[in-house]
This record gives C-alpha cells, sequence and structure tokens, in this order.
C-alpha cells in the first residue's frame, strides 16, 4: 500500500477506473463553515490517492472532470456529507453514486451500527482505527499518521460494496438500492440550499 499526496487537483492524465472510492475531510461537519481540506481516493487496488485542498481554493479541474464523469462509479460511505462538501467548495456535483451507509441501512436491519468501521468489521474482516478523526485536517503539513488513517476510509470500500451487492441481491432490494444512489446527488444539493433536515416527503 502506498500513499501519494497531491496538492491542490489530481495530476493530469491520472485514471483511477470505472469506480473510485471517495472519502472528505473537512474542519467540521457544518458545510457551510467548515472548509474541505483533503479528498482521499483509491481504485480499490491498496493505493490511496490524496488531494490536499488549500483554503479559499474553488477549483480542481482534474476532481472535477472525475466526478461529473457518466462513466466512474463515485464510490463513498456516506456519501451525503461529501458529494456536498465537495460540490459546496468546486461546484461539481459526483455521479452517479454508490453509498455503502445506504447500503447498510437497507439490509442490516438487524442493528442500528452503520458506522464504517462496524461495517468493515463484520462484512469483510477487516478493523481499522479511528484514533484520528477528529485531528486538524486544515494544518499545513499533515502527519503520516493523519494520511493512514484518511487511506483507511477508502482503502476497503469495494470489497465492503462487493459485500452489500450480495445481500442486496438476497434481500430483493438491488433496485431499491440503485434508486437511493441516483437522488443522492439531490438530497446532498438540498442540505447546501436549506433543507438539511425536512422530510419534502412527508405531508
Amino acid at each position: 500500500m502506498a500513499n501519494h499526496l497531491y496538492q491542490n487537483d489530481l495530476p493530469d492524465g491520472l485514471n483511477l477506473g470505472p469506480m473510485v472510492a471517495i472519502d472528505c475531510e473537512t474542519m467540521g461537519l457544518n458545510l457551510h463553515r467548515d472548509r474541505l481540506c483533503l479528498i482521499q481516493m483509491s481504485s480499490g487496488d491498496g493505493d490511496c490517492h490524496l488531494v490536499q485542498v488549500a483554503k479559499g481554493q474553488t477549483e480542481a479541474p482534474n476532481l472535477c472532470k472525475m466526478l461529473a464523469d457518466p462513466g466512474v462509479v463515485k464510490l463513498f460511505h456516506y456519501g451525503r456529507f461529501d458529494i456536498a462538501a465537495m460540490h459546496n467548495a468546486f461546484g461539481t456535483l459526483a455521479a452517479p453514486v454508490y453509498c455503502t451507509k445506504i447500503a447498510s441501512k437497507l439490509v442490516r436491519t438487524y442493528t442500528d451500527r452503520h458506522g464504517l468501521r462496524n461495517l468493515l468489521h463484520e462484512m469483510i474482516s477487516v478493523d481499522i482505527s479511528k484514533y484520528q478523526q477528529q485531528s486538524d485536517w486544515g494544518a499545513e503539513t499533515l502527519t503520516d499518521a493523519q494520511l493512514n488513517y484518511a487511506a483507511s476510509d477508502v482503502l476497503h470500500l469495494h470489497k465492503l460494496k462487493a459485500a452489500f451487492d450480495v445481500m442486496l441481491a438476497r434481500e430483493g432490494r438491488t433496485e431499491m438500492a440503485q434508486a437511493c444512489f441516483d437522488f443522492l446527488p439531490m438530497r446532498a444539493k438540498l442540505d447546501l440550499d436549506g433543507w438539511p433536515d425536512a422530510d419534502i416527503f412527508a405531508h
């Protein structure tokens, strides 16, 4: 496994394949207050590609091209937040997408534990540390521990997706899951545009 850290954008010519696992680190969980600091990506080959985002940065052409590419599935765990954070920073809405948290909530109805650490442990017998989760992602220089933590959030998502695809098919919920994934980019945009907590489908 290797971590590849870039400044501001993905390098020209980098092709991460037809499915890219993506996660983001921000200064906090308020999309309008807390800036995007780091985006980590993996093609599922054991390597992680990380883009450090500068304060005030509003463009990342290579990254945004990949986010908008209809031929590349963007794979998230809780994509609702990450999609919104990147759209807020760069104005590009990621699509098409797949979210392992949504998949988990559709088929693991026997539990309310849908965090990534729980899923990786149960579904594919992988243990990851969350020690660096609450750290300063806006620092000019990120530590190796931070980078390794960030990488751990994407390195196993391809295997996790494969496990969920089997469960979704088994429970007859593949079509339902796909409809949820298709709506997810708009759900993220609704968060940014003023409907973060409203159930627009309620009476």
